[in-house]
């Protein structure tokens, strides 16, 4: 399990999906401004901006605790499991040296350790992979509720901005080359993060 970019991965899709999301002005506006409505396209007038991704995933609080909460889950899953290994190696090297110097009283009984401890170890396996299985759902759901987020707030910082097509853009993944000036990414973050209310802890 990566430790850092987790969410990175899960969010390339959100790059991709961010520039088909429907971000264009939805109805007719009532404003004086025709130079930023749907009207002038036909011209090759477009409104185009685009968000950073890494910058957004960085800086966007929701992010950050989302991130912090799995760094967490992920230091705890590890920390029980090598509990468990630790005691079941203890337990195997116990076997072994009590095999070695003739320490259980039948052949029975050595047996018997030995199935207990294979049993502990088909236990921990099974353990391992069901941690894992809710780890990456964990990780699955808080991709699509950053999504959401995200897609959410862009629907309604457009009804006031009008752009006809949100880019997002991470490296050069998206975008080879833009303007400064259409780079909308603090907007979006400083908006995110207001309407943003950490859940207590």
């Amino acid at each position: 399990m990566k430790m850092k970019n987790f969410l990175f991965k899960g969010l390339l899709m959100l790059a991709v999906a961010l520039s088909f999301s429907a971000c264009q002005n939805q109805g007719t506006s009532t404003s004086a401004a025709p130079s930023t409505t749907k009207e002038a396209a036909p011209n090759g007038n477009l409104k185009i901006a685009y968000v950073e991704i890494d910058s957004l995933l960085s800086k966007y609080n929701f992010c950050k605790d989302l991130n912090e909460m799995m760094l967490q889950k992920e230091e705890n899953i590890r920390t029980t499991l090598n509990e468990k290994a630790k005691k079941l190696d203890a337990d195997a090297r116990e076997w072994e040296r009590k095999v070695q110097n003739n320490g259980f009283t039948s052949q029975e009984r050595a047996q018997q350790e030995q199935q207990r401890i294979l049993k502990q170890q088909q236990d921990l396996q099974q353990q391992q992979q069901n941690l894992s299985d809710e780890f990456a759902s964990m990780q699955q759901k808080n991709n699509l509720e950053l999504r959401d987020s995200i897609s959410s707030f862009l629907k309604e910082y457009n009804k006031t901005q009008n752009y006809d097509l949100i880019l997002s853009n991470s490296g050069l993944d998206n975008l080879l080359y833009a303007k400064k000036a259409f780079d909308i990414t603090d907007e979006v973050v400083n908006g995110l993060n207001a309407r943003y209310t950490p859940k207590k802890k």
